[in-house]
């Protein structure tokens, strides 16, 4: 049994398997944190911006000027601020640096250096915005569940139903004891 179990953990990705240990308190909890996350609330007091020379537009300035970004998060700072559903996948993302235990975000769009760390912050934001999407399950309104019960129980009895259809064909098929 123990062996089956391990392959069966084996078959889900990493990141479905947390549901099962996550409580309804923590569900709650990211759930409150997704409502008040925008992208002023992305903390910016954690995080090192380092600039270096781009490969995006610019000409023959692009060789001149410092115009890209580089937004590094540490990892030990970020993860106390977000929901504890939101740290594998964080750690799973295509920004995380495993040697510094951070998320390294660029940005070398713009020819400014104040739109490419403003980009950054965006990357950032939007990265918490659909982990959190993906990993928090949606609340489910009165109205569903009235909706789903309501189908439910007409299932059940459509499924009665047939069963008595088909035991009435069934026993119209055996003979009286009292025919002729």
């Amino acid at each position: 049994m123990h062996c089956r179990s391990w392959r069966i953990q084996s078959l889900f990705p990493r990141f479905l398997r947390g549901f099962a240990s996550q409580t309804d308190q923590d569900v709650q909890v990211a759930r409150d944190w997704l409502k008040t996350l925008n992208s002023k609330t992305v903390p910016r007091h954690i995080c090192e911006v380092s600039f270096s020379r781009s490969s995006g537009p610019g000409g023959q300035n692009v060789n001149k000027v410092n115009s890209k970004a580089t937004l590094k998060v540490p990892l030990g700072s970020l993860l106390p601020l977000v929901p504890r559903l939101l740290h594998q996948p964080l750690r799973d993302s295509r920004y995380h640096a495993d040697r510094s235990q951070s998320l390294v975000i660029q940005a070398d769009e713009e020819r400014k250096q104040s739109n490419n760390v403003e980009s950054c912050y965006d990357k950032l934001f939007q990265l918490l915005q659909t982990s959190a999407k993906a990993v928090i399950p949606g609340e489910t309104t009165r109205e569903q569940r009235d909706r789903v019960h309501k189908l439910q129980r007409a299932q059940n009895e459509g499924r009665i139903k047939a069963k008595k259809q088909h035991s009435e064909k069934k026993s119209s098929r055996r003979g009286s004891k009292y025919d002729d």
